[in-house]
């Protein structure tokens, strides 16, 4: 099948992308408006057809067992887009990404934050929900670095067609999926000792903040887990200041 070209036409070149000094942070005010519905309407559509041939991937075994594909959701002029790693169950049953019990601990962390959900696109570096059986229980398992390097064009096709200000990358995977491009293989940041650090991508220059998925915290010490968020939201709120 054809994959989509990342340099769309509504691609960081757009004449409505916004520079540097326009990015606003999620809490910020909107931008003016500069009669560009006919513009957000076409990257709306653009968007929606690059879902759409994102559901007919098979570009690597992950689809054969999968409910479907999990593509981002969002506005095509996202304030922030979030990255993450993979879906997990609720997400293959709904095809929608961060609705399960990893999703509903994001969606408290937008709510102290001040960030709407709806202003955000969200999205995975893979696609496909990848478990093993136990019984008749479908239990998690990462993907491998091949099935997320065959997912890479779909990640790198949103990036172009959104521009978004900023990124923020939700664990290990989305770190590598969005840094990789940046040095060899060893220079990929490390997530825990880079939380809450800004990095750029040198394919665009697009600042990438880091920090944990959201499911490390559900894995940590109950005792621990309200420091472990507090934590976790210093981290996320370094995001309402983009960086030039």
């Amino acid at each position: 099948m054809n994959r989509p070209d990342p340099r769309h036409a509504a691609c960081r070149d757009h004449p409505m992308a916004p520079s540097p000094t326009e990015r606003r942070a999620p809490g910020a005010s909107p931008r003016p408006a500069r009669d560009a519905t006919a513009v957000g309407r076409a990257d709306a559509d653009q968007l929606a057809a690059l879902r759409h041939t994102a559901h007919q991937c098979q570009d690597c075994p992950l689809y054969l067992h999968a409910t479907q594909t999990v593509f981002g959701e969002g506005p095509s002029r996202p304030r922030v887009m979030l990255v993450g790693e993979q879906p997990g169950e609720q997400e293959d049953q709904a095809g929608r990404p961060f609705v399960g019990p990893a999703g509903r601990l994001l969606d408290r962390a937008l709510a102290q934050l001040g960030w709407q959900r709806e202003e955000l696109y969200i999205t995975n570096a893979v696609k496909h929900f990848k478990f093993e059986l136990r019984g008749k229980r479908r239990l998690h398992k990462s993907a491998s670095v091949l099935e997320a390097l065959a997912c890479q064009h779909w990640l790198e096709a949103e990036i172009a067609l959104l521009h978004p200000p900023a990124i923020i990358a939700l664990g290990a995977m989305a770190t590598r999926a969005l840094l990789r491009g940046s040095g060899p293989a060893s220079a990929v940041p490390s997530v825990m000792r880079e939380r809450g650090h800004w990095h750029r991508r040198a394919v665009d220059n697009i600042p990438v903040l880091i920090t944990l998925h959201p499911s490390a915290l559900l894995r940590g010490e109950p005792e621990q887990r309200d420091a472990a968020f507090a934590a976790w939201l210093a981290d996320l709120r370094r995001a309402d200041r983009v960086p030039d």
